[in-house]
Formats: C-alpha cells, structure tokens, sequence
C-alpha cells in the first residue's frame, strides 16, 4: 500500500503533530486554509468515508473526540469546523480516511 498518511502515521514522513493517542494521529495541513488547519486521521487504513466498516464506528467515535482536545489545545474556543471530503467529485486526494479541522477566524454560515 502506497499511502502518504500511513507513512506520516508510521513516522517515516515528517509533519508536525499536533495530538496523537493510539487510534488517532492529527497534524497541520501543509496547505493551510485557515489559520488553524489541522488533519485528523484514524491509524487504521480505511479509504474514505464509504468504506467505514460496522466495526469502525468506536473508531470514528474517537476521531471526534480528539477533535475535542486538539480544539481546546489549540485555543478554538470560539468554535471550528470539521469537513470530510469523500471521492473524487469532492476533492478527497489521499485515499485515507481523514478530516480537516479548520478555525482560528470566523468563517460564517457558508461552507464554501
């Protein structure tokens, strides 16, 4: 499997992490579109959002709850946003199942 964020995962890729536990690691996205822009990925290989598994559900679970603390640990107390994008027609470039954690300004109603 060719996966760049199985690598980033693994530590054979540099990024900068920002929270890591054992079923989640998060860093910055190196194409920030907000001030805070921030990747939250499952370790577990799953390649998209239409390929979570019944048994992926606890996992997806605690992808929301980190997303709890990186938020508090990175000062989004105003609020952020988290976006997935699933398939090509919606942008998703790395088949890995993540989501883009964005804040540090407000954004408003509209999503794009």
């Amino acid at each position: 499997m060719d996966c760049i964020f199985c690598e980033i995962i693994k530590g054979n890729i540099p990024s900068t992490k920002v929270y890591e536990d054992e079923f989640v690691t998060a860093f910055n996205d190196l194409n920030p579109q907000m001030p805070v822009h921030v990747l939250i990925v499952p370790k577990k290989h799953i390649a998209s959002a239409n390929d979570i598994a019944e048994e992926d559900a606890e996992l997806v679970g605690r992808v929301f709850l980190a997303a709890q603390k990186i938020a508090e640990k990175l000062g989004l107390e105003n609020g952020y946003r988290i976006i997935n994008n699933c398939g090509e027609d919606a942008g998703q470039t790395v088949k890995h199942l993540h989501f883009h954690m964005l804040g540090g300004k407000t954004m408003g109603e509209r999503i794009i």
